[in-house]
């Protein structure tokens, strides 16, 4: 079965290029450009992986991300931004994202940190589910 990953981010052109390298790889790829819709998206679909930029129209990822850390522990999320600062990555981690990539990246890197993200995923949600 395909993985699913929601991906938000605001620049076009960028989401162009990472929706099809995800898909390349085999990801069922939903993208959207907007933090409210992103919240639309995440409660009306089931995912594997949230990538979220943080700078994003109407609700930004920080916010998107303490909504789905609300209902939602286990599904991992990746923050993929511009704001690179050491406060900046720290927050993202301690409200609940499991990494942070900063703009501009490396493609191999950035799918390779997919990849590991969606297996620890799984595997916490296999055994979430086992016990």
């Amino acid at each position: 079965m395909n993985k699913r990953i929601l991906l938000v981010e605001d620049e076009e052109s960028l989401q162009d290029i990472i929706k099809l390298n995800l898909e390349l790889e085999g990801y069922q790829v939903s993208a959207v450009n907007n933090g409210k819709v992103a919240l639309e998206e995440f409660a009306a679909k089931r995912f594997d992986l949230v990538i979220l930029d943080v700078m994003l129209p109407e609700v930004d990822g920080f916010t998107i991300c303490q909504t789905i850390r609300l209902e939602n522990t286990h599904i991992p999320i990746l923050f993929l931004t511009a704001k690179s600062s050491a406060e900046d990555r720290v927050f993202g981690l301690k409200i609940g994202g499991d990494d942070y990539l900063t703009k501009p990246f490396n493609l191999d890197e950035f799918l390779l940190r997919v990849q590991a993200l969606l297996k620890r995923g799984a595997t916490t949600t296999n055994s979430a589910s086992n016990s």
